[in-house]
């Protein structure tokens, strides 16, 4: 089922299994994925391999590359950002919400035995509003979606502990990893995003070893290493091409950066693949 809207604005929802499995690994540009495990699900993530029990939910990005590898049934949820999730919805289920706010890693939840009936009738109401046909269906589209975001959000800051965290602390922590997420091609400092967020630099370390995450650098530079091994992996585009997109000037600081994070040279990891 498939919603577009005037402004190129859509959504789909789909019932996943081994005939229409492809959908899962669909690129869309500007779009977040929502995945619904109902059965054991096996796929690739950027080349890493994982397993998601029954009920596991994940929530993907663009900059996600899927593969699939096993899927008996499953549920899927895409939408661009024109639908839902415009670039200044600064909310916890927006854009730069704690379920989408970092491409390096993707939020997962396990839905709790007591909130399935409620993940259940929303699935069902969600799809009844898919093929209703009025002025208002784009409104209660977003309704829908938003709430299924409210309820994955409630139930991640719970099984991850976020429910303990200062809310305007998080805040800070979300639009840094958006903002790395709009930015790290171009700005490799954390300097460069204290000054946007009108923070020092110790104030955002002090901000991250509290919240148990990676140092504010170091979510910059596997920012940049995951979109170098994606670029080594999946285009035709030459080392040096990669390195000038990723924004180093010249080939051997790109190298240097790469051998450091992964052990080997640009050229070695291409190789191998």
């Amino acid at each position: 089922m498939l919603y577009t809207g005037q402004l190129n604005e859509f959504i789909r929802l789909a019932e996943i299994d081994n005939t229409n499995c492809d959908l899962l690994k669909e690129k869309i540009t500007d779009g977040l994925t929502v995945i619904w495990a109902l059965d054991e699900l096996k796929i690739k993530v950027d080349g890493s391999e994982h397993t998601f029990p029954t009920n596991s939910v994940l929530f993907l990005t663009e900059y996600h590359k899927v593969e699939v590898l096993s899927v008996n049934s499953a549920r899927l949820i895409r939408f661009n950002r024109a639908f839902y999730c415009i670039a200044d919805h600064d909310s916890e289920v927006g854009c730069k919400g704690i379920l989408f706010f970092g491409a390096s890693q993707f939020p997962k939840i396990a839905i709790p035995d007591a909130e399935l009936e409620k993940f259940d009738i929303l699935w069902k109401m969600f799809a009844i509003e898919m093929v209703s046909k009025d002025d208002l269906q784009n409104d209660m589209l977003q309704m829908m979606l938003k709430r299924l975001l409210i309820l994955c959000t409630r139930v991640y800051k719970e099984q991850t502990e976020l429910t303990t965290f200062d809310k305007k602390q998080l805040d800070i922590v979300r639009e840094y990893n958006y903002l790395v997420e709009s930015n790290f091609k171009t700005k490799h400092q954390v300097a460069d995003y204290a000054e946007m967020l009108n923070k020092s630099p110790k104030t955002l370390s002090n901000l991250f070893k509290k919240y148990n995450e990676k140092s504010p650098l170091q979510i910059i530079q596997d920012r940049t290493i995951l979109e170098a091994r994606r670029l080594l992996r999946y285009s035709d585009k030459s080392i040096k091409e990669i390195a000038y997109e990723i924004g180093y000037e010249d080939i051997q600081s790109f190298s240097r950066f790469f051998k450091k994070a992964e052990g080997v040279s640009p050229s070695d990891f291409k190789k191998a693949l």
